[in-house]
């Protein structure tokens, strides 16, 4: 009886992946009455150059074009990828191989996308961030402390005059951004055009106060072309930053829009609105951290990537995998969570942490953190006893006593502000 199908050739547990190979890790769970070695060559196969039943014939260079399942340890496995399989520059293609139909097979009960180390010659082909941190920091003047903004509260409801004016009591209080969440856009009681009006005149006037650089994540998000308006409209307005909904907008329009920015100056806050669909079951779909570390490669400027101590899903190791992917050169391994990582010339992103957070939990955020990313302190703010102005303050006074190695209990002695958050929240993590 002639042979039906191939996948054991896809498993060489001796192989040694070239320089040039593309290396993913995934968790993958069999089904009942298959073997782990079974399963893995059927990912390798499926998602490079195999099929389901043996053929006719085929040319002797396919063979060169064979992911390999090199190593299985418990339910990890390493494929290695041929760069041949990949279009230069093409972040749509590449997560059409190793995150397409693998996640549909009946042989694979579940299946989790964990990390991708990519060798020099694809990262080649991407431009990465255009600022970096080190060039975010200068265009806001901040040297050393963590970037900070905040949402107005509710996200969604206010009207474009409602939302400028907690805009500025927000720059007011000290914050760096004022921040647009993921469902406003252009509604009918905020319009876009509007919203980028009033925000630009609130701006302008909190500078001419401060003497302090501000700026905002304003969203742009839409259809590509629409994009294309709001941004151009935005830097007609003097603003550096746009705010962009990543996930559903999706990688071919973030990559596109990357250089659009860029040519107009404006760095690229990414929000992942919908990444827990398919990031948040532990053993099945892919990992922030491999989300994080596409955006990266095409180019945004920072990323949320949760807290670890406020209302979303994130443990502490995922936090600190999503920071690492984002702003390090050279990113070591780490079990089950990260594969080693060289960015060579592709600069690196801020790693944002939002998600109820108050200046009670500012010590706790940082300490998982440092201080290389941006703070999202929004309800936490404008839920303050004495309003948005002085919550902010009391969250810049929470950051100043964290850095300075002071306790928030006596920084509140001698800050009114501090002391009534603190009264209030007190070190409550929500859920």
């Amino acid at each position: 009886m002639a042979k039906i199908d191939w996948y054991n050739e896809f498993v060489d547990l001796k192989y040694k992946p070239s320089k040039d190979d593309l290396v993913c890790l995934f968790y993958f769970e069999p089904i009942a009455g298959m073997t782990k070695k079974e399963v893995a060559g059927r990912i390798a196969s499926e998602s490079s150059t195999g099929t389901w039943t043996t053929l006719h014939t085929l040319p002797p260079r396919m063979k060169k074009l064979e992911a390999i399942a090199f190593q299985i340890s418990g339910n990890y496995v390493k494929i290695a990828y041929p760069i041949g399989l990949w279009e230069e520059g093409n972040i749509c293609q590449l997560l059409s191989g190793i995150a397409g139909n693998i996640f549909g097979m009946k042989a694979v009960k579940n299946l989790r996308l964990i990390d991708v180390s990519f060798p020099p010659v694809y990262l080649k082909h991407f431009k990465g961030p255009y600022y970096g941190n080190a060039g975010i920091r200068k265009l806001m003047g901040v040297k050393k402390r963590p970037l900070t903004g905040a949402v107005p509260k509710p996200k969604i409801g206010f009207s474009a005059a409602e939302h400028a004016k907690v805009g500025f009591e927000t720059w007011m209080g000290g914050f760096d951004f004022v921040k647009d969440d993921e469902n406003l856009t252009s509604t009918s009681f905020n319009r876009f055009s509007q919203r980028v009006e009033l925000m630009t005149k609130m701006r302008e006037k909190v500078e001419k106060i401060t003497g302090e650089t501000k700026s905002a994540f304003i969203n742009i998000t839409a259809e590509t072309e629409e994009m294309k308006k709001r941004a151009k409209m935005l830097a007609d307005n003097g603003w550096n930053y746009c705010m962009i909904d990543v996930v559903v907008t999706g990688n071919a329009a973030v990559q596109t829009m990357r250089d659009y920015c860029s040519d107009l100056g404006l760095a690229i806050h990414a929000h992942r609105a919908m990444h827990a669909s398919f990031d948040r079951n532990p053993k099945h779909g892919m990992t922030m951290q491999f989300l994080a570390k596409t955006m990266r490669l095409i180019g945004v400027s920072q990323i949320h990537s949760g807290t670890a101590v406020g209302k979303l899903v994130g443990s502490k190791s995922e936090v600190l995998a999503i920071a690492d992917t984002l702003r390090e050169n050279k990113v070591k391994a780490k079990s089950g969570l990260l594969l080693d990582q060289n960015w060579g010339n592709i600069k690196n992103a801020f790693p944002v942490s939002s998600g109820g957070l108050h200046p009670g939990l500012v010590p706790d955020v940082m300490k998982i953190y440092g201080n290389e990313f941006v703070l999202l302190v929004s309800g936490g703010i404008h839920g303050h006893p004495k309003g948005t102005r002085q919550g902010a303050m009391a969250a810049m006074q929470a950051l100043e006593a964290t850095m300075d190695g002071e306790t928030l209990a006596e920084k509140a002695k001698t800050n009114k502000e501090l002391d009534l958050a603190l009264k209030k929240w007190g070190h409550h993590k929500p859920k």
